[in-house]
């Protein structure tokens, strides 16, 4: 991680980055300060970006499932050869009022970019690598005492100046599309423009394991075999944010996993079918909770672990305590192919969840997808613990306006085929 040059002094505040040994116990005091929820992720300047990150709440009642991360605060940008986190201090006491993250990396263009080929380059038009540096700016955080102050501003500019300089093309954030204030900071201030909208597809974990049907087969693939086979399914071309260091993302020790399923034996003369699915352990690095339940929910579900705790045979679908903090796995890379894909897809869901099922920490397995991707269908989910409110926005940050801008612009809708990766280690 490169080192900043010199500090910004605004008014009464400056931005720095963030020293661990002197700064931990002060950004997790922070975090607390600003209650962050799951859908989202821009917590800033009322007035700039709109107060803390809202949850997905139920109007009658009141239920929102919210998200703290937990332990390292550089958990989610530390995989990234390039990544910093800022602090902003005000006054002679250098209380701690704001923070942001930033990271650049290499991923994949999608949409079925093509490196320049020699008719484009004779008809003038340049075509956009299929590899490109993106920022990723996330957990934007500013106290409430200390808000409309311009502290967000300072902070969004910093971190952009930041990645500018270490060769990013374009920057990406995310929020909600109910934060009317945060999207007014970065599309309104910040030139960002909406760009897609992924989908958090959740489940708890039952007490019982879910069953796989007889002639689903599912077989566990070490990673330089995951690589290859990601290789075949996600190539580059189609595949937008898919990671250069896909092969490292697949082998990391929290990668519990890659799995395949086929079928036992597939009807004849039929197109084969198949599906595939990492499995990614959250548990470590966040904790998830669902508040303002009522209490009558609160005693029926303590009620039910009771009863299956007391007559395990019944299998009653009991479910963890939701209304303490915890854990999740995540599902990533999903695909499938084939008349039974689905069905597939579906069993390798069941087999995370019994994988879960071994964790105490794990409450909940989770899957972030593209609502168009034929995948989304298939995973099972609670309507509860899923969120269809996350906006991801993107900036130019190598154009000022110039005429190559309307060729490198990403913001379009993506071409139909095109999978969008959402990589685990950035939740």
């Amino acid at each position: 991680m490169g080192a900043m040059d010199g500090e910004t002094k605004v008014a009464l505040f400056r931005v720095r980055e963030f020293d661990m040994e002197k700064d931990l116990a002060a950004a997790e005091e922070l975090e607390r300060r600003c209650q962050v929820g799951l859908c989202g992720d821009a917590a800033a300047d009322e007035n700039e970006g709109g107060g803390k990150r809202k949850t997905k709440k139920k109007k009658k009642k009141g239920m929102s499932l919210s998200v703290e991360q937990v332990g390292d605060p550089l958990a989610r940008i530390r995989h990234a050869p390039e990544h910093v986190m800022l602090v902003a201090e005000y006054g002679e006491e250098e209380e701690m009022v704001g923070m942001i993250k930033a990271c650049v990396k290499m991923v994949a263009r999608g949409g079925g970019k093509k490196p320049a080929s020699s008719s484009s380059s004779s008809s003038g038009k340049r075509q956009p690598p299929v590899y490109v540096k993106v920022a990723c700016l996330l957990g934007l955080r500013v106290s409430p005492s200390h808000r409309r102050q311009g502290i967000a501003t300072a902070l969004v500019e910093r971190a952009e100046e930041w990645c500018r300089a270490r060769g990013a093309a374009h920057a990406t954030m995310a929020t909600t599309s109910s934060n009317a204030a945060s999207l007014a900071l970065f599309a309104g201030r910040f030139g960002y423009a909406p760009f897609r909208r992924p989908e958090f597809l959740g489940r708890p974990v039952h007490a019982h394991r879910l069953p796989i049907p007889a002639g689903h087969r599912v077989f566990h693939l070490p990673p330089p075999l995951a690589a290859a086979a990601y290789a075949r399914l996600l190539p580059p071309d189609s595949a937008e944010f898919l990671p250069a260091d896909l092969p490292q993302l697949l082998a990391h020790k929290l990668t519990l996993g890659t799995f395949v399923a086929v079928e036992s034996n597939p009807p004849a003369n039929s197109e084969p079918s198949f599906a595939v699915l990492s499995v990614w352990d959250a548990t470590r690095a966040m904790r998830l909770r669902v508040r303002g339940a009522p209490a009558l929910l609160r005693a029926t579900l303590a009620a039910v672990r009771a009863l299956d705790r007391g007559a395990p045979w019944m299998r009653v679908p009991s479910i963890p305590d939701i209304f303490s903090p915890f854990g999740a796995y995540l599902l990533y890379g999903l695909r499938m192919s084939g008349p039974a894909g689905p069905a597939l897809l579906r069993s390798l869901c069941h087999h995370a969840h019994n994988i879960a099922g071994k964790n105490p920490a794990c409450a909940v397995v989770a899957a972030d997808v593209a609502p168009d991707d034929p995948a989304a269908a298939a995973v099972p989910r609670w309507r509860r613990f899923s969120c269809d409110e996350d906006v991801w926005c993107i900036k130019n940050l190598s154009n000022s306006g110039g005429a190559e801008e309307d060729d490198d612009d990403w913001a379009a809708p993506a071409p139909p085929g095109t999978v969008l990766f959402v990589d685990p280690r950035e939740f």
